[in-house]
């Protein structure tokens, strides 16, 4: 999901990264401590001083945010339930689930996690700031720690609201899922949630800004939009999980695939199959044993004028592990495939014949196809049916299809 993230460094074994989008969060949360909070909370002090204060507020939040994400990650991983990081981003802080929690249990202590930690840090800085003001040392330090313990408070609060993906949402659907024991209507509820804490968020930030608060308007109707969509794509991933649960590459996958040999030149690839039967991967076949393949980024490095001379023999791919599949392979290991390997289309091959080809298109037309079937009413058609041929038009759930598939280096 964070394809530009840096790792900074490693807390029980799991890394922590930054991405370049955390930079901008944290130079406007410098500046608005710098030039609004502190010289309110404490007036009269130097703009050098303002400027220092708001930098280690800055960087303790952050840390904040890194030991509640940590929470999070301790508590799935003495679940069971991997984690491939904690990343810090424009929104905050993520630890990255590799997959989602097996019970609901587990996802109701590993959502709960979180704001624990964070009220007991901002329970932490309070004592703090509250003791070095008995002690006689009030000023730039109590200043500062009084801003974490009511920013802290303030992120477990706001976390624990009842709306997915926040850590309330995630303990909801949790809550949901115990009681009717169905995952997806537990996703689907939650997920519903949080869309109205999105359109809520929005609202409140187009009055901010017609009332003049043009910054803070702005950043609710990012936060809002930001929320929505990772609502609605919760929930469309778990329908993919669902609608993908018992597939096999043989059920997705195109069985009468154009072929070529290699002894075709690309001048007659190009005309008769990739143009003709508008195909950009073809594999190559030769007495029934399947070679390889050509695709159009590859014809596409030979100058034009040789493509009477040049034979797919040339330059045809050949086959191997990283670009062929079983058709026994699941549809679920075979996502993960493209996701790992930022591959689109593979052979499908046994015993060293064609079977076929399967491509991200195919999953995403299956899924789309699936989800219209799945919304009418009492229909089980989803899981039953094999893809069929659907129409060239760009559909609302191939769309939707299209976004969920796409996190290929998530």
């Amino acid at each position: 999901m964070f394809s530009g993230s840096r790792k900074i460094l490693s807390l029980f074994g799991f890394e922590v990264k930054i991405d370049p989008s955390w930079f901008l969060i944290a130079a406007l949360i410098t500046w608005s401590l710098a030039t609004g909070v502190f010289p309110t909370s404490l007036p009269g002090a130097s703009e050098n001083m303002y400027f220092l204060m708001a930098l280690i507020a800055m960087l303790l939040f952050f840390a904040s945010l890194v030991l509640h994400e940590l929470a999070h990650a301790l508590v799935a991983r003495s679940f069971g339930i991997k984690i491939t990081g904690i990343t810090l981003f424009v929104f905050g802080g993520v630890a990255e689930l590799a997959e989602e929690p097996p019970t609901p249990r587990s996802e109701f202590f590993t959502a709960l996690a979180g704001p624990v930690m964070s009220i007991a840090l901002s329970l932490g800085f309070w004592l703090m700031g509250t003791a070095l003001s008995e002690l006689g040392f009030a000023g730039p330090a109590t200043a500062v720690l009084e801003y974490l313990a009511l920013i802290n408070l303030v992120l477990a609060l706001f976390n624990l609201l009842p709306a997915f993906p926040l850590d309330g949402g995630r303990l909801l659907r949790a809550l949901l899922w115990h009681r009717s024991g169905n995952l997806l209507d537990a996703t689907r509820i939650a997920s519903r949630s949080g869309e109205i804490l999105a359109y809520a968020l929005m609202g409140l930030g187009f009055l901010s800004v017609f009332s003049g608060a043009l910054i803070g308007g702005i950043w609710q109707i990012v936060i809002g939009l930001f929320i929505l969509a990772a609502a609605k794509s919760s929930y469309q991933k778990q329908m993919m999980t669902k609608i993908m649960s018992g597939q096999k590459v043989s059920d997705l996958m195109t069985r009468n695939v154009f072929k070529v040999t290699p002894d075709s030149t690309l001048a007659n690839l190009v005309d008769n199959i990739m143009l003709a039967h508008r195909v950009s991967f073809v594999p190559v076949v030769e007495n029934g044993a399947v070679l390889g393949y050509v695709d159009l980024q590859t014809v596409l490095r030979i100058d034009h004028d040789n493509w009477q001379s040049t034979h797919v023999n040339d330059l045809f791919i050949v086959q191997d592990d990283s670009n062929r599949v079983s058709p026994d392979m699941t549809a679920k290991d075979l996502l993960d495939l493209m996701n790992r390997t930022n591959t689109r289309k593979f052979l499908v091959t046994e015993g060293g014949k064609l079977r076929g080809v399967v491509s991200m298109s195919d999953m995403i037309n299956y899924f789309a196809l699936s989800m219209q079937v799945a919304s009418q009413p009492g229909s089980n058609a989803a899981q039953k049916h094999r893809p069929v041929k659907t129409t060239k038009r760009r559909t609302r759930d191939q769309a939707s299809a299209e976004r969920l598939t796409s996190h290929a280096r998530e």
